[in-house]
């Protein structure tokens, strides 16, 4: 799963791939309309690679926690907003076990599962990579 080239954009909901780069800018796709429009660094762009989740020894890799929804979920979408909060929180849990609570807010939890079940509708989450890198080493 190569996220290097899905963004998010601060102010703009959804997730958006990349295009291409112009001078002063990038071209970038929504993944749900798959409308294309330019967009600056001051617009607050992060590649999902770059976006990590507090846990309490460290932090782990956005790629990691949906492989894990992909594996616990059996390849379907997570129903988030049926969700309370204290259940978005233990299923978290389940995914995640050593989440840091205080640092990860509801908000940033709705927004992974909003995030994975875009990627999985795009068929851009795989497990095969993984075990590919870890059969090389």
């Amino acid at each position: 799963m190569d996220l290097s080239k899905i963004v998010s954009i601060n102010g703009k909901k959804g997730l958006y791939k990349i295009i291409s780069h112009g001078k002063n800018n990038i071209i970038v796709e929504s993944l749900e309309d798959r409308k294309r429009f330019p967009t600056f660094s001051n617009d607050g762009v992060s590649t999902l690679e770059n976006i990590t989740v507090y846990t309490h020894d460290d932090v782990t890799e956005l790629k990691k926690l949906f492989q894990n929804i992909f594996l616990k979920q059996e390849k379907e979408p997570v129903c988030y907003k049926d969700m309370t909060d204290i259940q978005l929180r233990e299923f978290f849990k389940e995914i995640l076990p050593n989440y840091d609570e205080e640092k990860v807010f509801i908000s940033n939890i709705k927004k992974v599962f909003q995030w994975y079940n875009i990627l999985l509708e795009n068929d851009l989450i795989s497990i095969e990579e993984e075990n590919r890198e870890t059969d090389d080493e």
